[in-house]
């Protein structure tokens, strides 16, 4: 049990939004006895990273609050899946297939992987599969599920009766030629199946149903049962009425759709969700993270390189600074992570609760020591030589003969993640310095340095020797011109690992006999 000064205490944003919702929506959580938050998907394309965070931090905010309070929660995870298909992404198969069902709701868009029923359900079932690979827990709803079963009717109902209170909150935020034909109803053409957005002539409350201008003919239809869905600022209003959802947090370009879907809620009757805005992802170029471009890195290629763990402490970090997301930012975050870990084997209670693996884990944090960072890892398996996780282990074991795979399996997972991550993307990046004269004379005295060591010395002891070498050398003014030498020569990069501690575990001789091998 933490202590109440404790969390009373902390800083850290998962408590910071749970007091803050908490505040903001008491006496109507406390009515309902259930705190609902939700997460949103749009299966317009392959699920990315992006969404993956945002249910990941969603799920770090009911971990702060189930140390808060007592009452359930709960995480809906929706799929408007009955958006229009717009464009075809650029990271499918059958392109044409999909280009000739544009419009046609996501759930009636045939499967380009002809694994399901649609493109829809495809892709829901993999952002399904993949949540249920972290253990998320959450309730999964289908916008075309929800919408046809008649669950919205009553919400579609209550914007109907607010129509011309909601097309006055949206009008003003549009361009002329959008205003001549925005509806905040979306009907389904009985002939072509399309998802259509055009103006509404006619609305009749009683019946609920809507005339529509369909290219000079006119188009009565129900709001009702799947025969209309709502534009987005609209849709999400109303999702927020229905669900009863107490918070929500979205991405930094939503913030104006959240501010409409703020008073469209309270015109209808009830208070909006608290809220919380995210920055968004970049690729390395800086650009935003694509569903339909697929860009920056997959979640599949990051599980292929590092640890879930891992990929919950990026999600955790700086939530609403903006953040580049491709694979040369792996081997730092799984460094990261390893360094937090051992933090929270000497930290006390509060500590703990700032601490990130705190919130990744879900409060229990693994006691696991550390053998090496991911980067010496990396480092290793590149001068080893090592091809797959049994040979790599053995090498470990020379050096560390105390050790077995079984008491260490954060560092098991670790040795297969750096063989991977190595072959399929430092290897091809490696550009090795060719000394020159005076560089290959400063190396020379560093094996001179290492005839003079042994494997039984500590590495600061080592660490010393090779600094006052590089002085000697004509590195005195700048020793990290000597690191990186020692580095780019041996590593084929600018930064490397600590040399005295990756001697004493590789080994003296073997340290020499790589120095001598890249001079030659």
């Amino acid at each position: 049990m933490i202590k109440k000064e404790n969390l009373d205490k902390t800083s850290a944003w998962p408590f910071v939004e749970a007091k803050k919702m908490l505040r903001e929506r008491k006496t109507l959580i406390e009515k309902k006895g259930k705190i609902t938050l939700q997460t949103g998907y749009g299966p317009s394309g392959l699920p990315h990273i992006g969404t993956f965070g945002e249910v990941a931090r969603t799920t770090m905010l009911v971990n702060a609050l189930q140390h808060l309070t007592d009452i359930p929660t709960e995480i809906i995870t929706f799929s408007d899946d009955m958006d229009g298909l717009r464009k075809v992404p650029d990271n499918v198969p059958q392109k044409d297939l999909l280009k000739k069902n544009l419009h046609k709701p996501l759930t009636q868009v045939p499967d380009p992987f002809n694994k399901f029923n649609s493109f829809g359900e495809h892709n829901n079932e993999m952002l399904k599969t993949f949540l249920d690979n972290f253990n998320f827990k959450y309730n999964f709803k289908s916008s075309t599920l929800l919408y046809k079963s008649g669950f919205f009717n009553s919400s579609l109902k209550k914007i109907l009766e607010n129509y011309d209170e909601i097309m006055n909150i949206i009008l003003p935020t549009l361009g002329k030629e959008r205003q001549k034909t925005y509806s905040p109803f979306l009907p389904i053409c009985p002939d072509t199946g399309h998802v259509l957005e055009i103006p509404v002539k006619k609305i009749n409350k009683d019946k609920s149903k809507i005339i529509f201008d369909n290219d000079g003919k006119e188009l009565e239809i129900s709001i009702l049962d799947g025969n209309c869905k709502l534009q987005w600022k609209v849709d999400w209003a109303m999702r927020w009425y229905a669900l009863d959802v107490d918070f929500e947090m979205y991405g930094k370009d939503l913030i104006e759709s959240a501010i409409l879907s703020t008073k469209i809620i309270k015109l209808i009757g009830k208070t909006n969700p608290s809220g919380f805005a995210y920055e968004l992802f970049l690729d390395e170029k800086g650009e935003k993270i694509s569903k339909s471009k697929g860009n920056g890195i997959t979640i599949d290629q990051w599980l292929e390189y590092a640890s879930p763990e891992s990929l919950s402490l990026y999600m955790y970090q700086n939530p609403k600074r903006a953040k580049k997301l491709y694979k040369d930012i792996v081997p730092k975050t799984v460094d990261d992570y390893l360094d937090f870990l051992e933090k929270a084997k000497t930290q006390n209670e509060l500590q703990l609760l700032m601490n990130p693996v705190w919130h990744v884990h879900n409060s229990i944090v693994p006691k696991e020591r550390m053998i090496m960072s991911f980067s010496m890892l990396l480092n290793l398996v590149e001068t080893s030589n090592a091809n797959n996780k049994e040979l790599l282990w053995k090498f470990v074991k020379k050096y560390k003969s105390n050790i077995s795979e079984n008491n260490y399996p954060i560092f098991d997972k670790l040795v297969g993640y750096a063989i991977k991550y190595f072959n399929d993307v430092i290897k091809m990046k490696k550009k090795y310095k060719r000394p020159n004269k005076d560089e290959k004379l400063a190396l020379e005295a560093l094996i001179k340095t290492l005839d003079k060591c042994n494997d039984k010395m500590k590495p600061e002891d080592i660490q010393t020797m090779i600094y006052s070498t590089g002085k000697e050398n004509g590195y005195s003014e700048n020793l990290r011109d000597w690191f990186k030498l020692i580095y780019e020569v041996v590593f084929g990069d600018e930064n490397g690992p600590r040399m005295g501690f990756f001697i004493s575990f590789f080994g003296v001789k073997e340290t020499k006999d790589l120095i001598i091998n890249k001079i030659k």
